[in-house]
């Protein structure tokens, strides 16, 4: 009896590793992960990496500026501490444009003032700059002319200028002005030129074998090929002539915000003086930021097919 049961079970025995399952038992339950692609994974870290880089390292460097503010703040007891220059900040970005005199005047009015005279010298610097610089790119004569002009008097500091043009127009803005034409305009000039002088030799072969006029050749070859180094120039100088202009008029006088900055030197207000520090600075960022984005809007990358 017992071989013959013997028997039927192994008959009935189930191989190992069977998935049958007995009748009246559970079936266990399956558990079932879902793993990402590699690919997404890599874009997800990357995504991560790259939100962290920009956002914790100019949190971090800000955070260690006002650290050292702070700590010189404690060893000199006439320099503001951060949390009093915020309040004074508040105070005076509260009204920003107030008029209470030819020379009490918002610090709104003031940095408009000097917006003013920057965009007028960099302005005329800029219509004499650039087509100066296409003649002397493209003329070898003028080259040689101007070469020698221009590397004795780039090296000029700005202030220098600033007499000469109180001598000339008898007037603290336009002398202002001046200062800010002379010292935007080499930048222009020189990076202009380079542009032009580094244009490829073979679209200029192609232009006289089409017998291209003149005015076709600077539209269709140069101005394309040259604008990237243009703007470039433009970019160097409209950062130098916002330099300049605080240190001039913290000379001249009037209204603007180096002439702010002396004022409330004068008046021993320090924290107004930090305050005008960092707003020229903002300023300062701003127009270079503009400038950049410029650049990229007009400036194509060759794409290889």
């Amino acid at each position: 009896m017992s071989a013959v049961m013997e028997n039927v079970m192994g008959d009935n025995a189930k191989p190992a590793g069977s998935t049958a399952v007995e009748a009246g038992s559970v079936p266990a339950k399956t558990e079932v992960r879902i793993k990402p692609k590699p690919g997404l994974m890599k874009r997800l870290q990357a995504l991560g990496s790259g939100s962290f880089m920009r956002i914790v390292p100019p949190i971090l460097g800000l955070a260690f500026l006002v650290l050292v503010w702070q700590i010189i703040a404690l060893k000199n007891s006439s320099f503001p501490t951060p949390y009093v220059t915020l309040l004074e900040a508040i105070k005076l970005f509260s009204d920003p444009f107030y008029r209470a005199g030819p020379n009490d005047q918002g610090i709104g009015w003031n940095v408009l003032a000097s917006l003013q005279r920057v965009g007028v010298g960099f302005g005329l610097a800029a219509l004499v700059g650039i087509p100066l610089g296409f003649l002397i790119g493209r003329v070898n004569f003028l080259s040689g002319m101007f070469g020698p002009i221009i590397s004795l008097l780039k090296p000029v500091s700005p202030l220098a200028w600033l007499p000469i043009g109180l001598l000339v127009f008898k007037s603290a803005n336009p002398a202002a002005i001046w200062s800010i034409f002379i010292c935007s305009i080499w930048p222009m000039i020189i990076n202009t030129a380079v542009g032009v002088q580094r244009v490829p030799q073979d679209y200029m072969n192609v232009a006289r074998v089409l017998n291209l006029s003149e005015w076709k050749i600077l539209t269709k070859i140069l101005f394309p090929s040259v604008l990237p180094y243009m703007l470039t120039g433009v970019r160097l100088a409209i950062g130098t002539a916002w330099l300049v202009i605080v240190a001039a008029e913290m000379l001249t006088g009037g209204v603007g915000i180096g002439f702010w900055v002396w004022d409330e030197w004068n008046n021993l207000n320090v924290p107004h003086i930090i305050i005008a520090i960092v707003v020229i600075g903002v300023v300062g960022v701003l127009l270079e930021q503009m400038l950049m984005a410029l650049a990229r809007a007009f400036t194509y990358e060759q794409v290889n097919s």
